[in-house]
């Protein structure tokens, strides 16, 4: 067994569970057998950001991270979006590293709360 280099990564706070958890594009073109995982973190942050218009400092606070850690997060998200709306790939929803459906003030992250 590998062990894990650096921090173990803080959990993140979802407001919101996607009740849909896969896209697949039809059209002119053979399905395409690549799938993009977005976790529910990545999706969050695009939520966060280009829903509910809110600033990256605001976003990461309702999360519970860093500004730095939410910027990674909707880095992440935008390019795998991108990826698959170019490429003709499905896009498939999947958990990640968050705490749940969680409000308040503080971060609760650690190893102890890295999964769903």
């Amino acid at each position: 067994m590998r062990c894990r280099r650096g921090r173990y990564r803080c959990a993140r706070r979802i407001e919101n569970i996607p009740a849909v958890t896969f896209y697949e594009p039809t059209g002119g073109s053979p399905p395409s057998t690549e799938v993009v995982e977005l976790s529910y973190v990545e999706l969050e942050a695009i939520r966060l950001i280009d829903l509910e218009k809110l600033t990256q400092e605001q976003a990461a606070t309702r999360m519970g991270i860093s500004r730095r850690s939410f910027w990674t997060d909707l880095a992440s998200a935008r390019w795998k979006i991108a990826h698959a709306l170019v490429n003709g790939h499905a896009i498939r929803m999947v958990g990640g590293h968050c705490s749940g459906i969680s409000r308040g003030n503080g971060n609760q992250g650690g190893k102890e709360n890295a999964k769903i």
